[in-house]
């Protein structure tokens, strides 16, 4: 019996070393994926703020731009106080949230009128978020402008809240990520960032600049 004992622990150990090794990989990876899609999205969206038209141009060869694809880079998120820059792409789905923090389609873009939802995730690009604080100004930067945004606050609920996705009038954004941020696993509730256009940052009423 006591032989048996030694074994037993020593399978115990090679199973939770191969398990942290497993963990490991996964976060190593995560990592590096997300690093490698913000490179790729800053490289694109580099592109597109060199091929903005010139302010001086007007009538008909100024073009609109299309609608972004999913995967598209969008914006520049700027957390002026927290140091961090982040590249937006267009889409909340698995593929888009490993590039950056993503614009939830059908919701309006930086600048515009309503309810514009950004998701991200805990672990690599929005674990930033955990150091937000109420008055913290957020910067998008389009290829439309530049539109500046202060924290009204921040909450925690559960995934079944989804007051944060409806509609508004005014010019909203809510930047929402998992929570706890360092949860091992599935988190079960959700962090949310509410944040209101400035006066100085015009809103657009249509999409037609995209």
């Amino acid at each position: 019996m006591s032989s048996g004992r030694p074994r037993c622990r020593s399978l115990v150990s090679s199973v939770l070393i191969a398990g942290g090794l497993v963990l490991l990989f996964l976060g190593a990876r995560d990592v590096l994926e997300s690093q490698a899609g913000q490179t790729e999205a800053q490289r694109e969206f580099d592109n597109i703020e060199s091929a903005k038209p010139s302010p001086f141009l007007h009538g008909p060869s100024v073009k609109a731009r299309p609608m972004p694809h999913l995967g598209d880079a969008v914006a520049k998120l700027i957390i002026p106080r927290l140091g961090a820059e982040l590249y937006v792409v267009e889409g909340d789905g698995t593929g888009e949230l490993r590039l950056g923090p993503g614009h939830m389609a059908g919701t309006p873009m930086p600048g515009q009128s309503g309810n514009c939802v950004i998701a991200g995730h805990r672990d690599t690009h929005f674990r930033v978020l955990r150091n937000i604080r109420k008055g913290d100004a957020i910067v998008l930067q389009t290829g439309a402008g530049q539109f500046t945004y202060r924290v009204s606050g921040t909450q925690v609920v559960l995934p079944s809240n989804t007051a944060s996705l409806r509609p508004t009038r005014d010019a909203e954004l809510h930047l929402i990520t998992c929570y706890p941020f360092y949860y091992l696993g599935s988190a079960p509730k959700r962090f949310v960032v509410q944040a209101r256009l400035q006066p100085d940052s015009a809103p657009l009423e249509s999409a037609a600049q995209w």
